[in-house]
């Protein structure tokens, strides 16, 4: 099967926005103008096409990322239609609780249209994402929607995009007319106005650029254009010698401003009102980039850690990177990846080089949201889907035999909640863990683990909705009944000194003894570097095949702390010296020395009990303001900072995880039902002495 489309005709792009910005109403309107769907899908109906999941229609939310893939063809100046473009288009979660989906969608697309709500401007999942997209490099363009919404403003918040996302923004289009007003957009680059009419907005008629806005056009034109011709010394001389710059110039050079992430260009419009969505698809081909627009991928060979660099060309040996396990009710298990070079047919084997294992590839589909296109080969820069891979999870690269490699896998961020669960009858029990195993497959913010002391079942996530809706999914998709606990902090200890420790194990019992002796000394690291540990023994006081067991015995006495048994984190181990017995001496002698000597150690070096510490904005009338800051500080927070969003005022707080559970009914008792909170967690904090003394309590 012949590749349909060369590779400079290829998008592969995500849409990131925070919750209820419209990224799913913006993904309908390109499903429909592509001709994907031939009916528009709303997310306030539950008939939203992106958003398949039960549960994504009940809840009017986007859960998990969908990926699709659809056609286009931008028009030029003229308004002459080009040659047609492939665009493969993922849709993410808005919410915080399902940041994985945008992280790792982000890792694997090559551009982003960031979705702003017209009346809120940046919000705290935008700025997320944002930075998601800044530690990929991905270039992106922002389209400002809801321009229609009461209290919309497009110079509000695209100041807020330039305030606190990149300075780097500029405008490409301007509104006219906001609210109820709203009727069209001035293009800078072209000079011309566009109105859109029909019953979905499908015809877009040229308009007059009104009288009231020629000032404000021209300028903002100007500063476009100068954004622009930094990035072209020819068109930089043309334009300060006065001379007319061509159109075709001036697209090529804000391409590679955008794609070199030197500019960001804001579009405008409104996707519920079909107003706009055309024209930030011809951005989406004109200035973001195609696969060979971005720079080879790169990774390690496994055998030799060699650095290994592997064009973007279907000739290369094939080289893909698993970004998502989803289980399908109908096919199993679908590990979805982003083919980086080389090509894949149905029928050949792969080599998982994470795992270092084989996998054959009996199916390959494209997925249209949860319906599946069987294809028998995918080429370079596509992204695509494969059934039933055994050992292959999130984050694994996928490559030729021959030619292995290692990619740069993704980083999940730690859980923050957790909750007991238990299942409701015996048939319930039997089935329970094969589900949760799956979930945990799918997903690595999620966790599954055993409570030592009562041996119960723990679910660990991002947040009280995420977990919410994987019980949920136990129930739908896996027939499980369950019985959940109370929301429980993950809460974890550190050390805030240096100190030694001496573990020295000795069993005599008749014949073959156990002997094991392991110094070792450990250091507070900074918050977020985790562990590290390092062999500094010397003369061969401990041989070096029980190293590995000393450093295994430290692991596992971190999962259990010693101020309340929460995991130590941020903590580095220097293995110095020792003893071993030349009969007696085992792994695990030593496995259990290397525990010993850490938890005298850890003992001795101020073990402090850490918080997850949430971001939180809650945005209501002022005449609320008092009420709600002094509720923040009776929580332990601290009001960071008030600004104005309109006739709303936004505070921004940092307050601790374990005060927030129930806050939204507390808000809407506060604040008459008019206060909207959203949260996100921001980092671990030290837990105040009298609060530490309540949860050892607690624990024991």
């Amino acid at each position: 099967m012949p590749r349909s489309h060369p590779l400079e005709k290829i998008r592969n792009i995500g849409i990131f926005a925070h919750i209820d910005a419209g990224k799913t109403t913006v993904s309908e309107r390109i499903l429909f103008y592509t001709g994907v769907s031939h009916k528009i899908g709303e997310v306030h109906e539950g008939a939203a096409t992106m958003d398949w999941m039960t549960q994504e229609q009940e809840r009017g939310i986007t859960i998990t990322s969908a990926a699709t893939t659809a056609f286009w063809i931008p028009t030029d100046a003229n308004g002459d239609k080009a040659s047609e473009h492939r665009i493969n288009l993922i849709d993410t979660p808005g919410h915080v609780d399902f940041t994985i989906e945008v992280k790792r969608s982000l890792r694997v697309l090559d551009g982003g249209v960031s979705v702003f709500d017209g009346v809120a401007g940046v919000e705290p999942q935008s700025e997320t994402n944002w930075r998601y997209a800044d530690d990929y490099r991905v270039p992106r363009i922002c389209f400002i929607n809801k321009l229609d919404r009461m209290g919309a403003s497009f110079d509000r918040s695209f100041d807020s995009i330039r305030d606190r996302l990149t300075k780097n923004a500029v405008a490409a289009q301007l509104p006219i007319g906001l609210e109820a007003d709203h009727r069209g957009v001035v293009d800078l680059l072209k000079m011309k106005a566009y109105g859109f009419e029909g019953a979905n907005g499908e015809n877009i008629v040229e308009l007059e650029i009104p009288a009231d806005m020629v000032e404000q056009v021209n300028a903002r034109r100007q500063e476009l254009i100068e954004k622009i011709v930094e990035q072209d010394e020819s068109l930089m001389e043309k334009y300060l010698g006065g001379e007319e710059l061509p159109y075709d110039a001036l697209v090529a050079a804000l391409r590679k401003g955008v794609i070199a992430n030197d500019i960001v260009p804001v579009f405008a419009g409104s996707a519920l009102k079909n107003k706009g969505v055309q024209l930030v698809l011809d951005a989406v081909v004109k200035y973001l980039p195609s696969p060979l627009d971005i720079p080879p991928v790169v990774g390690v060979d496994p055998k030799t850690d060699a650095e290994v660099i592997r064009p973007t060309d279907d000739k290369t040996p094939f080289t893909g990177l698993a970004f998502k396990i989803a289980t399908d009710p109908y096919v199993g298990s679908l590990a979805f990846f982003r083919v980086y070079a080389g090509t894949l047919k149905t029928g050949s084997y792969i080599l998982n080089s994470t795992k270092g294992e084989q996998e054959r590839v009996s199916r390959i589909v494209r997925m249209h949201a949860n319906n599946r296109e069987e294809v028998s080969e995918v080429y370079a820069g596509e992204i695509a889907a494969l059934v039933g891979l055994k050992v292959t999870t999130t984050g694994n690269t996928l490559c030729d035999p021959a030619s292995p490699i290692i990619l740069d896998g993704i980083d999940a961020p730690e859980p923050v909640i957790s909750i007991k669960i238990e299942p409701k009858t015996k048939a319930d029990q039997e089935k329970m863990g094969g589900a949760l195993r799956r979930l945990a497959d799918e997903d690595p913010t999620f966790r599954v683990s055993s409570d030592p002391d009562s041996g119960e079942t723990l679910i660990a996530g991002m947040g009280e909705l995420h977990l919410e809706v994987l019980v949920r999914r136990m129930k739908d998709e896996f027939s499980v009944e369950a019985n959940v606990g109370r929301p429980q902090v993950a809460y974890k200890e550190t050390i805030r000194a240096e100190a030694a420790g001496d573990g020295k194990y000795v069993k005599q019992s008749g014949g073959r003894g156990q002997y094991g002796h392991a110094k070792v000394k450990i250091r507070p690291l900074e918050r977020g570097e985790g562990f590290k540990f390092e062999n500094n023994i010397k003369g061969g006081a401990i041989p070096n095949e029980f190293i590995n067991p000393i450093e295994k015995g430290i692991r596992e006495a971190m999962d259990r702390g010693v101020v309340a048994g929460f995991p130590l984190v941020d903590v580095a181990v220097e293995l110095y010296d020792g003893s071993y017995h030349d009969v007696d001496s085992s792994e695990a002698a030593f496995k259990i020395a290397g525990s010993m000597a850490f938890q005298e150690a850890a003992k001795s070096a101020n073990p402090v009990i850490l918080e997850p510490i949430m971001k939180l904005q809650v945005s209501a009338p002022q005449e609320f303001m008092g009420d709600i800051t002094g509720d923040i500080s009776g929580k332990r927070g601290r009001v960071d900072s008030i600004e104005d969003r309109g006739m709303i005022k936004v505070i921004n707080a940092f307050v601790p995880l374990s005060e927030l559970f129930g806050y939204i009914t507390k808000l809407r008792s506060i604040t008459q039902g008019r206060g909207a909170p959203t949260m996100e967690f921001d980092h671990y904090e030290e837990v105040p002495k009298n609060v530490e003394a309540t949860i050892v309590s607690g624990r024991s």
